[in-house]
């Protein structure tokens, strides 16, 4: 499709899809080509996800997208990062454990399970200062929601995302209350004291959704870079064994993101008429950045289908690009070579033990599992 053109209408998903590196920067970049939310239908069936969106950093624009990461990045810009690095090397040490010793025990065991799902619903709780015990609400919430950003979703599926949506808005009322009168050492802490230059706060339905868009984003995103890159270097012994061999952990972690794409396509919808690689998107006309097809641009990368995990440069748009730019960024990387580091020093000998089963979805590409076991000669 590339050869054939930058952009083309597609049928299926209704809206046009740009497969160029070029065209897919162009989209996520260009000031008329905005994130305009429209609230899931019928409006009265899904107050509580329409109420998470419609306050949500990543589906606004200017002025009120400028106020809101103004004010969240302010939160931020207080060493949340930063203070968490070492805590998320133990985490994924401690998890990684947890995984060897299954494999000791049962001759193989699940990465997704064991190490990529819980690690980024550990670092966000901790993040944000949910209690150890209401962890484990998290992950099923998160999976929920983030189902309604599929294409043709079963009613069913559309039904659990809304009671989902609902109890996290409700859970995280109740930690906002908590955190105005016995503010921690914690990003919602932040997130109520923080204040703009004029004076400006966060409301609370936003200070909802951007807690619960940190869950979702950070979350789905590393589960997805872990497994999917993992599953990569299995497949590619020799990227593997640089790693272990103490390759670079952050020129491998942005290839891994770079090779497999955890998220596949970004929407916009044109504000004017915009160009984009000689096709026009008329106002409140759609078009997509294919994220996996910008990868793979062999003008922009060499040899672009080699997993390469000393590439460099490396310009991906696995985190975005313009003013919607993952603010989450620089923890998801930590989370991702902290993995890798406990990965490549307590299981060398990784090898895998079945072949994995894709998920379904297309808009977030992982698997449902990734068994692991190790080389008996390692």
């Amino acid at each position: 499709m590339r050869a054939q053109g930058e952009v083309h209408d597609h049928d299926g998903l209704g809206v046009a899809v740009a497969v160029s590196h070029a065209a897919c920067s162009a989209v996520l970049r260009h000031r008329s080509l905005g994130r305009i939310w429209s609230d899931a239908a019928p409006v009265e069936a899904f107050t509580s996800f329409n109420l998470l969106h419609r306050n949500s950093l990543l589906e606004n624009e200017p002025p009120t997208h400028g106020r809101l990461r103004r004010l969240v990045a302010a939160a931020f810009g207080r060493g949340h990062v930063e203070r968490l690095r070492p805590w998320v090397f133990e985490l994924a040490d401690r998890l990684v454990d947890e995984l060897v010793t299954e494999i000791k025990e049962q001759g193989s065991a699940d990465l997704l399970a064991h190490v990529a799902g819980p690690l980024p619903v550990e670092v966000i709780a901790e993040l944000l200062g949910v209690p150890q015990s209401d962890r484990f609400l998290l992950q099923p919430w998160s999976n929920a929601i983030v189902k309604m950003y599929e294409f043709g979703l079963a009613p069913e599926l559309r039904a659990a995302a809304e009671r989902a949506a609902g109890e996290f808005v409700a859970y995280l009322r109740e930690l906002i209350a908590l955190r105005r009168v016995s503010p921690g050492d914690d990003l919602v802490s932040d997130l109520v004291a923080v204040t703009d230059t004029d004076g400006a706060r966060l409301t609370e339905d936003e200070l909802v959704a951007t807690a619960v868009l940190l869950l979702m984003a950070g979350h789905e995103a590393t589960v997805n870079v872990i497994g999917n890159g993992v599953l990569a270097l299995m497949r590619h012994r020799s990227q593997w064994e640089l790693l272990v061999n103490d390759a670079d952990l952050p020129l491998a972690v942005e290839e891994l993101i770079r090779y497999d794409s955890p998220l596949q396509l970004f929407e916009r919808t044109a504000t004017a008429e915009v160009e984009i690689a000689g096709h026009v998107v008329r106002p409140g006309e759609k078009i997509a950045a294919l994220l996996g097809a910008a990868a793979r641009d062999p003008l922009v990368f060499a040899s672009p289908d080699e997993l390469d995990i000393t590439r460099s440069p490396n310009p991906h748009l696995g985190f975005g690009a313009g003013i919607h730019y993952c603010l989450g960024a620089p923890l998801a990387r930590i989370e991702v070579e902290a993995a890798l580091s406990a990965l490549r020093t307590k299981l060398p000998g990784a090898v895998l033990a079945a072949e994995p089963r894709r998920r379904a979805e297309f808009v977030i590409r992982g698997l449902h599992e990734l068994p692991l076991s190790t080389d008996a000669g390692a």
